[in-house]
């Protein structure tokens, strides 16, 4: 018996040790409590024997687990009246031979030594102590009460984290020489009884401990130098697409006055008798007629007498028809002097430069602007 006494207060002197090793989110007062309802059997530990001084008892428990280890709580066991059917012994007067009520305090072996999952077990034992107030009804003495100690296990199945179903063997001794009121505080296995109880037990909130990582500051002060080089990071990042933006705006903005800017033309050409011929087209074509062969041969005996020479050919298009078919044709007409002057004169293309320059404003008379302007360029 020394030796349960002994095993119960080092585990509850345990409690603290083994809670500090894990970090627990406080629950709220709301959490962890329980209510249970138990039915076994009790009998003298002496002076009777062991099944024929056997009789039942019905219980309650109210209980509050403070910590994953420790728990607290309150109990009433009462022992139904078997004598007035049996004869035996006194007869009491009520429907119970005898009462206790009593508070005691519960530890979970296997969280204090296996450590505290984070979650319910399916299957875990409670070691249990306590004392309290016992009653004896008597019918040939006086009823007494005495000053009793409790010791017991649960051995606990958990269905559920809500619902749990217990069987429960313990001793309750009467430290107290009956009717005499003074105690004498010993433990005697002529003043015990032997309980075996099991019952249904639903714990309210269910599993109210919540296991998290335990608060280390090195972490805490790592984790904000990371976050202050992120927003150091986004700061920069956003000052990045601010000025990408920006320049994105410039960019557009001088797309559109691109789009907007006029088709450029030559307006004026200098007009020298010496350099400069004149090749004219009809409308919407770039064939050299008969009538301006003259001028394409009169080029070619330029470049034929003076060997160092070049032509520039400047392809332009009326204001007439669509800009985009100008643009082409102007082109066209410039390629057209070049390709007589290669293939019929046989001049190097080396010497010739053939451009399109779009719709021509160089003269009043609309159809003069579907030329070919050659610039003869000596060396």
């Amino acid at each position: 018996m020394k030796n349960i006494i002994l095993t119960s207060v080092l585990a509850l002197g345990s409690v603290t040790a083994v809670s500090a090793q894990q970090a627990i989110e406080t629950p709220k007062f709301g959490d962890n409590w329980s209510l249970g309802i138990n039915g076994g059997v009790t009998t003298p530990m002496s002076h009777s024997a062991f099944f024929g001084g056997m009789r039942p008892v019905v219980g309650l428990d109210l209980g509050k687990k403070i910590t994953p280890v420790f728990k607290v709580g309150a109990e009433a066991v009462f022992g139904i009246n078997t004598s007035t059917q049996n004869g035996r012994g006194p007869r009491s007067k009520n429907a119970f031979d005898d009462s206790y009520l009593g508070a005691y305090g519960a530890v979970n072996l296997f969280n204090l030594f296996g450590g505290y999952p984070g979650t319910t077990r399916p299957f875990d034992i409670d070691l249990r102590a306590g004392a309290g107030w016992g009653r004896s009804f008597e019918t040939e003495i006086a009823d007494f009460n005495y000053f009793g100690t409790k010791f017991g296990l649960d051995f606990n199945f958990n269905v559920t984290d809500n619902l749990t179903i217990a069987v429960s063997p313990a001793f309750l001794w009467n430290m107290t020489t009956t009717p005499v009121r003074q105690s004498t505080a010993s433990y005697d296995k002529n003043r015990a009884n032997f309980q075996l109880t099991a019952g249904v037990t639903y714990n309210f909130g269910g599993n109210g401990f919540k296991v998290v990582e335990p608060y280390n500051q090195a972490q805490v002060d790592d984790l904000n130098s990371q976050i202050n080089t992120l927003r150091g990071a986004v700061g920069a990042l956003d000052a990045a697409n601010a000025a990408l933006k920006a320049q994105n705006g410039e960019l557009e903005a001088q797309n559109e006055a691109l789009r907007n800017r006029p088709a450029q033309v030559v307006t004026q050409v200098k007009n020298n008798l010496e350099s400069v011929r004149y090749i004219f087209f009809k409308l919407g074509s770039s064939t050299i007629g008969a009538d301006q062969q003259p001028n394409v041969e009169m080029i070619a005996a330029y470049l034929n007498n003076h060997p160092g020479s070049k032509v520039v050919i400047k392809g332009y298009a009326s204001k007439d028809g669509p800009e985009d078919v100008n643009i082409r044709l102007a082109n066209q007409r410039a390629q057209s002097v070049k390709d007589a002057l290669m293939k019929r004169y046989k001049i190097p293309a080396s010497r010739i430069v053939a451009e399109g320059q779009g719709i021509g404003e160089m003269f009043e008379e609309e159809s003069w602007n579907r030329v070919a302007i050659c610039i003869l360029e000596a060396k």
